[in-house]
């Protein structure tokens, strides 16, 4: 499928509830998989539901994760139906009323049944884009895994036939009465970002940072995290050392003009 493909309408991605929010391209969805580091994958386990956060990659019109073969989730999942969700905070919005507080979002669902990878080339591609989400460049500068590496490790697929995409942005929606409230409401913008890099104890002198590492940044485009504006790429100043930050920004109330022409 290409990007300009719509997502498929079924019953399980079908919206019930808020269907403006809703996004029907298939670039669409890319877009918030591509931009995201961490998915949440939900499978059946002995008659119980199990959530558990992992990494991901994506090749195509497959998405690709991977754990330890002694994670019994994996496991279990092979053949099952499952789910796998991916969420960014763009914004906190901060309404006059409590009931209609929210928080601006990107998010995706996919529906399918998953696919324990046993063929060797296709367990190392996946692997690679599971590596390259998390930091691109870095599967072409590290040892690559060993047969024993390989085998201690269980990659599943899934397809993304059957995904839905839903976002939110712009400011609070209040009723009108409380208008004149006199109470300030907007919308508290978050941003992900990355922090120096923290060298290994372990490494010899003399070995720099790869640029790929040192010169990371975030690259998603926030669709709302308050003013509509991108998302400012940044080093994480101010950040401690080795980490990525998650950090929330003020608006001035004076924005709120802004805002209103996103409303959702």
């Amino acid at each position: 499928m290409n990007d300009r493909a719509p997502l498929s309408a079924t019953p399980r991605t079908r919206l019930g509830r808020l269907k403006e929010r809703g996004r029907t391209g298939r670039g669409e969805l890319y877009a918030v998989l591509d931009a995201a580091l961490v998915c949440h994958l939900g499978v059946i386990i002995g008659g119980s539901p199990v959530v558990l956060p992992t990494g991901y990659g994506r090749i195509g019109d497959t998405l690709y994760l991977h754990g330890s073969v002694a994670n019994k989730s994996l496991g279990a999942a092979d053949g099952q139906p499952v789910c796998v969700t991916v969420t960014h905070l763009d914004g906190i919005v901060l309404a006059r009323s409590v009931f209609h507080h929210s928080v601006n979002y990107r998010s995706a669902v996919i529906f399918g049944t998953a696919r324990v990878i046993t063929d060797d080339p296709e367990r190392l591609r996946g692997l690679r884009a599971i590596v390259d989400q998390l930091a691109p460049g870095q599967w072409d500068t590290a040892r690559a895994p060993t047969r024993k590496e390989l085998a201690a490790t269980t990659v599943i697929a899934l397809s993304l036939a059957d995904a839905s995409v839903k976002v939110r942005t712009g400011p609070p929606v209040d009723d009108e009465q409380d208008h004149d409230l006199g109470l300030w409401a907007g919308v508290l913008p978050v941003h992900v970002t990355f922090g120096a890099a923290d060298a290994d104890p372990a490494l010899p002198a003399g070995v720099a940072v790869p640029a790929h590492v040192r010169d990371r940044r975030w690259p998603a485009t926030p669709a709302g995290g308050g003013t509509g504006s991108r998302a400012r790429s940044q080093r994480g100043s101010g950040s401690r050392s080795g980490t990525m930050a998650v950090s929330c920004s003020n608006d001035r109330p004076a924005r709120l003009d802004r805002l209103r022409n996103d409303r959702s």
